[in-house]
């Protein structure tokens, strides 16, 4: 066996891996250049703080409506052709965020951009599961990370610095313009997709789908769902605490991010090979336990130095991402594996789809509460996994 084909069994570099991947890379490398600094492209077009809350709101419902339909299309038309269409559709939403004259029109534009985000991430797991074995499904997860978290450590300070350059409104715009060419370049990657639709069969419509999943899957989305309130409660306030509280600039909130990602990279092939062998739960019961205590270090941060140490928690949480979603795929059944996933992510996202707008209305009353709470809120989701999930059904 040569050095490349050890690489590549190493790796699960399956030629859909591959593509799928690079198409995660390439859209990344673009949403990440301004993603980030939306809350502050909001605030320039005239949003108040609880327009903001209502923004990642918003995003979370979407995040949740999108991803059943999103699986449906993909176990019905096949992968390819359901990728084509959703990077279709963001291209259309990035112009209507370049367009925007003022802050209700970004609404529109999430609409149309949150496709790639959501309604593509059922289509990419199932990838993962369609390609490569059990045994080999959390390195395909991680070799997805990696390219996807590549670019979020490199572009958010480049976005930063366009910021700097250029200003709130015109560095975003900036980004929009690479954003959309880069996701031209997404379209051709994905044509080489080839997968072929599996043949219907057993339960097709919502509520069937719900009945295949087994108790695991549903027990790891019930403390999923604690897990994902604790982020959502912040997520879109931590670029406003960081440089409006602790006071640093956009290029160091970029820096940051971008320790976050070098953190998760390190951390990945280790815990993904280890996962495969040994099983899933101790990498996700470390995982839930990061997201929890994030929001804690990053509200205790008051300067740039112990801001990195936060991130650097922050970069922890993917410790036990691609067992987490291996596990998801695992347990799914082959004919509804999108679909399985998109229920999933349906049902998690819908659940949380408040707690922005909550972490809004407690900011008001002051800015460090929305972070003591996730804390509290993710210590629950984590000692529920712990309780709840047994070992020998989640390796």
């Amino acid at each position: 066996m040569t050095r490349r084909t050890r690489a590549v069994a190493f790796f699960g570099l399956e030629r859909n891996i591959v593509a799928v991947s690079g198409a995660m890379f390439l859209m990344g490398l673009g949403e990440e250049l301004w993603k980030r600094f939306m809350p502050k492209y909001l605030e320039a077009l005239g949003a108040p703080v609880a327009v903001i809350g209502l923004y990642g709101t918003t995003r979370d419902f979407l995040d949740g409506v999108y991803a059943y339909p999103g699986g449906w299309v993909a176990d019905r038309y096949g992968r390819r052709r359901a990728l084509l269409l959703f990077v279709s559709l963001a291209i259309a939403g990035y112009a209507i965020y370049w367009l925007a004259p003022s802050w209700p029109f970004i609404f529109g534009g999430l609409v149309l951009a949150m496709a790639w985000t959501s309604m593509a991430s059922p289509t990419l797991f199932a990838v993962v599961g369609d390609a490569l074995p059990k045994g080999r499904r959390a390195m395909g997860f991680t070799v997805q990370s990696i390219l996807r978290r590549i670019p979020i450590a490199i572009a958010p300070t480049l976005g930063g610095l366009a910021i700097v350059a250029y200003g709130v409104r015109q560095g975003v715009r900036v980004g929009l313009v690479a954003s959309g060419i880069l996701a031209i370049m997404t379209l051709v990657v994905v044509t080489r997709v080839s997968i072929p639709v599996v043949v219907q069969h057993g339960p097709t419509n919502i509520v069937g789908v719900w009945r295949a999943l087994p108790a695991t899957f549903r027990k790891l989305l019930a403390s999923d769902v604690f897990i994902r309130t604790c982020e959502a409660l912040v997520e879109v306030f931590i670029v406003l605490y960081a440089t409006n509280i602790v006071g640093i600039s956009a290029p160091q909130f970029g820096a940051l991010v971008a320790v976050q990602m070098v953190t998760s990279i390190l951390v990945y092939i280790p815990a993904a090979r280890i996962a495969d062998k040994v099983g899933r739960k101790p990498f996700v019961l470390a995982t839930f336990a990061a997201f929890s205590l994030f929001p804690i270090a990053v509200v205790f941060a008051k300067s740039f130095g112990m801001l990195v140490l936060a991130f650097v928690i922050g970069g922890l949480r993917e410790i036990g991402e691609p067992a987490r979603k291996a596990l998801i795929v695992d347990l799914a059944e082959p004919h509804l594996r999108a679909r399985s996933v998109g229920l999933y992510y349906l049902l998690r996202s819908l659940a949380i789809t408040p707690a922005a707008f909550l972490g809004g209305v407690l900011w008001q009353i002051s800015p460090t509460i929305p972070f003591l709470a996730a804390g509290a809120i993710g210590s629950i989701g984590t000692l529920l996994f712990a309780l709840t999930v047994d070992e020998e059904h989640a390796g």
